[in-house]
């Protein structure tokens, strides 16, 4: 997903949404033109001042940005979420990237049920925003046909209503944030606003921390390769294809292989 578009109207995402109440669903479009044509434009008082927009954009970017990895950013991001948006019991955030395992995070204990139960059973608002990459809604989670399963731990817990947002990260991982409420019809337009503005924003900064964590594997392993050259006074490639083959045969990611070798090369070098 593109970040948010800014127009005469306030902040808007470039995102295809499905809104979904029970028991209809109206798709629409987030562009400016094909919004205002689908759907009759909010009142005025609707959606949150953009200067406390604005701020809630700055502090989520320091937080963020000061993230070690993207499942710590994830952690940071469903807290803050957690926290910027009055009646959500809890907000979880799940990422899937290729051939990186499934990367889950949560503001909290509450509700966790809610989320055990959709990814045990491979069905709920987040994993279908996840899916069909279109925001999905439920007004009355108890009362909601697609997820009967969820139905008595919403009771229980107390949630009512849900808004899950898809959540693309530079075309190299997708998934969703998902927002628990504990009053049924709260999705209303200044919860969609905040959350989406919100995700929007995530989706850049956790990008960020992705590249930044590929420079710092790239320079791990680069030394490593250097400790394996003076080892055995190979060739720059076959000092990568060792260190390759190692990590497949160990069952590690070549970081941690690289990591563990260059440990080992200064324990040596101080013995």
């Amino acid at each position: 997903m593109s970040a948010p578009h800014r127009s005469s109207g306030g902040l808007v995402p470039r995102r295809s949404v499905t809104v979904a109440g029970a028991p209809a669903q109206v798709r629409f479009s987030t562009r400016p033109r094909a919004l205002a044509a689908a759907s009759p434009p909010l009142p005025a008082a609707a959606g949150p001042h953009p200067v406390e927009l604005a701020g809630l954009l700055h502090e989520l970017s320091v937080r963020l940005l000061g993230a070690d990895d993207v499942p710590q950013a994830l952690a940071q991001l469903t807290g803050f979420a957690a926290a910027a948006i009055p009646g959500v019991v809890r907000c979880s955030a799940v990422l899937i990237g290729d051939g990186t395992p499934l990367t889950k995070a949560a503001s909290g204990p509450r509700a966790q049920a809610l989320d055990d139960i959709q990814y045990a059973a491979g069905d709920g608002p987040g994993l279908d925003a996840t899916r069909t990459r279109t925001l999905v809604t439920a007004q009355d989670l108890p009362r909601d046909a697609r997820w009967p399963q969820l139905a008595e731990c919403a009771r229980a817990e107390g949630v009512q209503s849900v808004v899950a947002i898809p959540l693309d990260v530079q075309r190299t991982s997708v998934g969703a944030l998902s927002l628990f409420l504990s009053r049924p019809h709260s999705v209303d337009p200044e919860v969609l606003l905040t959350a989406m503005a919100i995700v929007g924003q995530a989706e850049v900064l956790i990008g960020e921390i992705q590249r930044r964590g590929t420079l710092r594997d790239g320079a791990t392993v680069d030394r490593a390769v250097g400790v394996i050259i003076a080892q055995r006074g190979c060739s720059v490639r076959e000092a990568y294809d060792v260190l390759q083959d190692t990590a497949q045969r160990l069952g590690l990611d070549r970081r941690t292989v690289a990591e563990r070798l260059i440990a080992a090369a200064a324990r040596n070098a101080e013995a």
